[in-house]
């Protein structure tokens, strides 16, 4: 019996391309709830993360024939949620005449943060990242939680590749201050 490989993201790209609008809810299937954990994690409201992860479909759909497919799809789809993550930051802090450090956590959800947990947090781990600055928790959250390579974190943020490798060392280094003054283990 043959198994089927799964088809590749830039290959369901150029079906939508080819004018096959229906494939693209694939795309959609493949990376919504990544997606979604990726933007709870930077914002802390699930309500708001589910917006932006809309707005982050809509609008990579309506600039897919400007992917270029020399790159991966699902860093091109991860800068664009970045972009709309950042703008609803902006947009909040605008609206309500907060930092963006105070968010609302109202809607967070206790359960999606279970979820990040892979082994390699643990939960009061978790509670020290969240409380460095928006930054470093994503810098924490590209590369343990969503795996990404330093190259595809460096193209998600707009930054050197270099400038990912600072940011993690720095953040790795103010998560252990933090995790210290809680009295949690080293990481």
């Amino acid at each position: 019996m043959e198994q089927t490989l799964p088809e590749s993201d830039e290959t369901i790209v150029a079906r939508v391309t080819a004018g096959e609008s229906a494939a693209y809810a694939l795309l959609m299937q493949r990376y919504e709830q990544k997606l979604l954990r990726y933007v709870v994690f930077l914002i802390h409201d699930e309500v708001a993360a589910a917006d932006v992860v809309q707005d982050t479909f809509i609008k990579a759909y309506q600039n897919l024939r400007s992917y270029n497919p020399a790159y991966k799809f699902s860093s091109w789809l991860y800068c664009i949620a970045h972009n709309e993550t950042m703008n609803a930051i902006k947009r909040n802090r605008h609206q309500t005449g907060t930092d963006i450090d105070t968010l609302p956590e109202l809607g967070y959800d206790p359960q999606i943060a279970d979820q990040l947990d892979r082994g390699m947090l643990q939960a009061n781990v978790r509670n020290c990242v969240s409380q460095l600055e928006p930054k470093y928790r994503e810098i924490i959250q590209l590369i343990y939680f969503e795996e990404m390579k330093y190259d595809e974190a460096s193209e998600v943020l707009h930054v050197p590749t270099s400038t990912v490798g600072v940011w993690l060392k720095r953040a790795k280094e103010k998560l252990r201050v933090i995790c210290e003054q809680k009295g949690a283990r080293h990481v």
